[in-house]
């Protein structure tokens, strides 16, 4: 078994059921933003834009924005639950370091703290998977049969 099996291993083994109800409020949670970042799309490409991201910055921003609400409704289901958490992650380290950091590392900034917090749970749950109140549990099991 290699480095990743392991680690799928362990934490599909060590799941608590409460993680299984955190998971889906993180998932609520993102896609809540991502309906955010639909409505607001101007202030999103103002965000890459004092970033200095250089890269075509509305591609970003709907790169951004499908993640958000991809991601985070495969969260909730607890289908693709690493896949979504590694798609996510580049999005909330820019978040982290280089977006929300230049207001400043003070308590007062709400939003560094609050990304701090989602970037964490993101890789609680990379390391974790889905557990047992998801779609990949329900589709492991003897008994479901995959219709092509």
């Amino acid at each position: 078994m290699n480095l990743v099996q392991k680690i799928e291993h362990w934490g599909d083994s060590h799941h608590p059921r409460w993680l299984d109800y955190l998971r889906i409020v993180l998932g609520v949670v993102i896609f809540a933003k991502g309906i955010g970042f639909v409505n607001d799309r101007d202030t999103v490409a103002e965000l890459f834009r004092q970033a200095h991201f250089q890269l075509s910055i509305w591609s970003a921003v709907h790169y951004v924005v499908f993640a958000h609400l991809v991601g985070g409704l495969f969260i909730i289901l607890g289908f693709q639950t690493r896949l979504a958490v590694i798609i996510q992650l580049p999005i909330l380290i820019g978040a982290v370091f280089f977006v929300n950091i230049t207001h400043g590392f003070s308590f007062l900034n709400s939003e560094l703290w609050f990304s701090i917090v989602v970037l964490v749970l993101l890789l609680v749950f990379l390391v974790s998977g889905s557990g047992k109140y998801s779609l990949d549990e329900l589709m492991n099991k003897p008994g479901y049969k995959r219709s092509i």
